[in-house]
């Protein structure tokens, strides 16, 4: 039995596998533990394991390996991960940014590996490309990345066959990109004008006083300011996007994320118009499509670091 992990700014979820084939059970979710001393999240995430457990009568000493998909950037503490998560993490961009702690860190990796014998971690967008590759929109390419758009802007990046990781696990934070100057896009991780900054689902509403899903549903019925806000949100994106294809010379970009997802007829070809007619050289055969396993990637991103 396997458990699976995904930790988002917004959300943890744990559920369990066992290791016949993709089936997902006992699936246990609460809102992201962002109060108290920097250990709640893990402590979070093994209780949410135990209840997953509870709920489908395996004993937790069953769990004989666990993957975590976890939102990023990660530091290494004596070797094992901790989150510097900007959307986690209130003390990293100060008071300014709303968080209810002042941690810079919150340690994930040693209190699990404490807990249980076998402990996988990764970025959630290198893992979520890697569930794409296997079972997803990016099965058999060598040449390609996935982007979620959700309460933050996480990138995992795959060339020649190779998921890039990086030095830290941190390869593919583009949404820290330096994309504007914008005065109110301040950031969790302290940027003022990065794409996560102008963006994200928490941006969103944070820039416009309106949540993402009210803006963007505002759009697709045909407000007109509604829908200039979506169309500039979706030009700083798919510029972003533009970039990736451009930089790494890609075949494909599949795209999930609660933001993107539930409002993909709108946003889809408003973000490949970025691509569209740009350097055909570089951008010609790169499609950008929506995410294969659609709102459970997350789950069966902690799924493929799994033996």
């Amino acid at each position: 039995m396997r458990a699976c992990i995904d930790i988002g700014g917004t959300k943890v979820a744990a559920s369990l596998n066992d290791g016949q084939g993709l089936d997902l059970r006992a699936r246990q979710a609460e809102p992201t533990a962002k109060e108290g001393d920097p250990g709640a999240l893990a402590r979070q995430a093994i209780r949410l394991v135990e209840a997953a457990c509870d709920q489908a009568g395996v004993a937790p000493d069953a769990i004989t390996q666990v993957g975590v998909s976890s939102c990023g950037p990660f530091v290494l503490r004596e070797g094992a991960v901790e989150l510097a998560a900007p959307n986690i993490c209130g003390g990293i961009a100060g008071p300014a940014r709303g968080l209810p702690n002042d941690w810079t860190s919150a340690p994930l990796e040693a209190p699990l590996r404490a807990r249980f014998a076998r402990v996988q971690v990764a970025n959630d967008g290198i893992a979520a490309l890697q569930a794409e590759r296997r079972w997803g929109a990016l099965q058999g390419l060598s040449h390609c990345a996935y982007v979620t758009w959700s309460t933050g802007i996480g990138m995992g990046l795959c060339v020649d066959g190779q998921v890039l990781r990086g030095k830290n696990g941190n390869a593919g934070h583009g949404g820290h990109m330096f994309v504007s100057d914008n005065q109110d896009a301040l950031c969790g991780c302290g940027n003022v004008g990065d794409v996560e900054g102008l963006v994200a689902g928490n941006a969103i509403a944070r820039r416009f006083g309106l949540d993402a899903a009210t803006l963007l549903r505002r759009a697709a019925e045909g407000d007109g300011p509604a829908r200039a806000e979506a169309e500039g949100l979706a030009r700083v994106l798919g510029r972003a996007l533009y970039n990736l294809a451009v930089t790494l010379d890609l075949e494909r970009i599949a795209v999930g994320g609660s933001v993107f997802w539930h409002h993909r007829g709108l946003l889809l070809p408003l973000l490949q118009a970025q691509l569209d007619g740009r350097l055909p050289a570089l951008t010609q055969g790169c499609a950008i499509v929506p995410a294969g396993l659609g709102e459970r990637v997350g789950d069966y991103a902690a799924l493929a670091l799994l033996d």
